[in-house]
């Protein structure tokens, strides 16, 4: 299933991650373990949300958390060790308490897209764990500017 890509909101997407592979990082068959795909999404994850305006700060003041309900990941090509990372993130959707955001995962070397995943998120209140608003302002922002124009 390809992520749907909707042009009304940030579908600019921005480098939100860059790493090298390491030996540690590869498996019994020799290239990177699927357990490290997910850890560098996360890590990508948490760029993107400081760029549209949830930096740690912002979550840790008003008790906001960001939580994911879903989660579909494709491996296309192979990382081996010394290969270098670069992950793209957009996010796709954005609704009242709802985030969906996307990540493709390239080596940087030959520009090969090596692995995607689209991810749904949902704003909780910390304090209560239950669903709750995404903040107005992060609505607007996402869906009227690119994420690399969020920052500045």
């Amino acid at each position: 299933m390809e992520p749907l890509r909707d042009n009304h909101h940030m579908a600019e997407s921005l480098i939100t991650y860059r790493g090298t592979v390491y030996p540690w990082h590869c498996d019994h068959m020799g290239h990177m373990n699927v357990m490290w795909y997910v850890g560098k999404f996360d890590e990508a994850t948490w760029q993107l949300f400081c760029a549209i305006g949830l930096p740690a700060s912002r979550l840790r003041d008003e008790s906001i958390g960001l939580v994911a309900v879903e989660q579909h990941l494709e491996y296309k090509r192979e990382l081996l060790a010394g290969d270098l990372i670069t992950i793209r993130s957009s996010v796709q959707e954005i609704r009242e308490k709802v985030i969906i955001f996307f990540h493709e995962m390239f080596n940087q070397e030959t520009q090969e897209l090596a692995a995607s995943t689209t991810i749904t998120g949902v704003c909780i209140d910390i304090t209560t764990r239950k669903a709750r608003p995404l903040p107005a302002d992060i609505r607007e922002r996402v869906e009227t500017t690119p994420p690399s124009k969020t920052n500045e």
